[in-house]
């Protein structure tokens, strides 16, 4: 199978080199790799372009240069994901991937996403786990995966089963299917619903993980409980189900008051919701099926 590889990028020039190295030294080679530079302001660019420069001919990488463009949680890696899509024509592949820069891959990596992709005719979503360093990072053993000293653990943002944001990939028949990607905060776990709706399976490899070289959304951690009230928003949450979600997340952080932020911001929510009301009824049941599931 073809695999089609989108990276979006914005000032990683302490990152980009080790994903891409570590996409070089990858066993499965049947791939086109676009990396989309949002404006970088740092070495980001002229450290793409050496890296691609370097490059045998067989193996295609290609830089995509874009303006800067205003910062908006979810929407705007979208966005750039999106550029980096309309320069290509998608009957050439057969799996789409969009890969953050700040990710390094095992060996192996693509080859066993190939290998469920090719064997299972239902695969929709496929991934490994994502794990972040605990301490330390040493260079030396950037590609090594044996973590021998206990150096990497998973990031525990959500489920083991859920294919993650920075490394998700897609059989273009279920990209197509649920209409690509959605630009809003929350797109990573609208993608998985929409799959689900259009009857895919959503598979995790237990034991193949990346190295994450950033925590997820670090930068927001400060305003965790009013991006949860604008995600339930844009997922099509109804007040009950909104009300519910908040308590439990309040509940398991311990904390009251983020109930109260969490419903302010889903409150004050009035901007155009990308679903259509069909996708926001299933969405809305599956939530409800999941909670009457969960003990």
């Amino acid at each position: 199978m073809k695999f089609l590889l989108i990276i979006p990028t914005h000032n990683e020039e302490k990152n980009i080199l080790f994903t891409l190295k570590s996409l070089q030294q990858q066993t499965f080679q049947d791939f086109f790799c676009v990396i989309v530079n949002d404006g970088s302001t740092d070495k980001t660019k002229g450290i793409v372009e050496e890296f691609i420069s370097h490059q045998l001919s067989t193996v295609n990488y290609q830089l995509q240069n874009l303006d800067f463009s205003q910062h908006e949680p979810g929407a705007k890696v979208v966005r750039t994901f999106n550029k980096g899509l309309e320069s290509v024509d998608l009957k050439d592949f057969d799996v789409i991937c969009k890969f953050d820069a700040d990710i390094i891959f095992p060996a192996d990596y693509l080859m066993k996403l190939n290998a469920i992709y090719e064997t299972n005719s239902k695969a929709g979503m496929v991934s490994g786990l994502v794990k972040i360093k605990k301490s330390i990072f040493e260079n030396k053993l950037a590609f090594d995966f044996k973590d021998e000293k206990h150096q990497w653990k998973f990031e525990n943002l959500s489920s083991k089963n859920h294919v993650r944001g920075p490394i998700k990939s897609y059989r273009k028949e279920c990209f197509l299917e649920m209409n690509g990607l959605r630009p809003v905060l929350g797109w990573d776990n609208i993608d998985v619903m929409l799959a689900k709706k259009n009857g895919w399976e959503i598979l995790t490899l237990k034991d193949l993980w990346v190295k994450h070289l950033r925590p997820t959304a670090f930068q927001y951690k400060n305003q965790k409980a009013e991006k949860l009230g604008e995600y339930f928003y844009n997922i099509g949450l109804n007040l009950p189900l909104s009300m519910i979600s908040s308590a439990k997340s309040s509940l398991k952080n311990r904390s009251f008051s983020e109930f109260f932020t969490t419903m302010k911001s889903y409150l004050k929510q009035k901007g155009e919701r990308k679903l259509s009301d069909e996708e926001i009824k299933f969405i809305r049941n599956l939530r409800w099926n999941e909670m009457f599931r969960k003990k």
